[in-house]
């Protein structure tokens, strides 16, 4: 499987500053790469593909998919080694905290790495993720170049001990898809999304619109460049329009008499 995904990496033409992002990799994020082509890869969002002879488009699209789930394996290894008393319910809520588009986001940010990516939107919205995205895709690299245990050790120095507060994320609620879906399945509610793909122009960057139905009444709106982050924002409106009928939508209430 790995040949298969470096075949068109390895077209790629050699760069004059190849010598400046190896120091650059080695200066700032520790590494040593045997492979660099991995990395510029990683760093070319969709917006800035790079066209090979073949005529084939390359970006970091297939290494974020990568580096999302050798992510999310590191990130539940370490939450369950944190937290030995909690439960699963805890710890995937810790998780979705942690790999959440803001906060990897601003962990690409907190370690320099937006500094690095090569975009050519223009898109507000994209930008909400964008250098989240380059943070999945160069993990994906380092797992291909370097394996499975440095790629682990580099996520638990570089990002985990320097950047991640176990105590405040305790206390940060960013996923409110989830926190209304629970509210609706406590409270008797049916909730169903409905999504959208707008036209969005230039730069080739999706643009979603998600509506928010409980009880088939439309709560919220949301928009964003992926189904996901519309599907947050909308929740984000519904549970603001909530807060103001409850003192809190995780707090014990009567039903809302709503008219179907």
């Amino acid at each position: 499987m790995v040949n298969i995904f470096l075949r068109p990496i390895k077209r790629l033409k050699v760069e004059p500053a190849d010598k400046k992002l190896l120091q650059q990799l080695r200066k700032y994020f520790g590494l040593k790469p045997r492979n660099l082509e991995l990395y510029k890869i990683a760093l070319i969002h969709k917006s800035a593909s790079t066209v090979i002879s073949s005529g084939k488009k390359v970006n970091n699209e297939r290494l974020e998919y990568l580096g999302d789930a050798v992510l999310d394996a590191i990130v539940a290894e370490y939450l369950f080694s944190n937290f030995p008393n909690q439960k699963e319910g805890f710890l995937t809520k810790m998780r979705s905290r942690i790999v959440s588009r803001q906060s990897l986001n601003n962990l690409a940010i907190a370690i320099g790495l937006n500094k690095l990516v090569i975009t050519q939107t223009n898109n507000p919205l994209a930008h909400k993720h964008i250098f989240g995205d380059a943070l999945e895709a160069f993990i994906g690299a380092i797992y291909l170049d370097k394996g499975f245990k440095v790629t682990n050790h580099w996520i638990v120095k570089h990002l985990f001990k320097k950047h991640v507060d176990l105590n405040d994320l305790q206390q940060t609620e960013n996923d409110y898809k989830s926190r209304i879906i629970e509210w609706a399945q406590k409270h008797k509610y049916t909730l169903s999304f409905e999504s959208t793909e707008k036209e969005n122009g230039k730069n080739n960057t999706p643009l979603f619109e998600a509506q928010l139905f409980l009880n088939h009444k439309l709560m919220g709106s949301g928009f964003g460049s992926t189904k996901k982050e519309a599907e947050q924002n909308a929740s984000l409106v519904a549970q603001e329009r909530l807060d103001i009928l409850f003192p809190s939508i995780n707090e014990e209430s009567d039903k809302i008499s709503w008219q179907n």
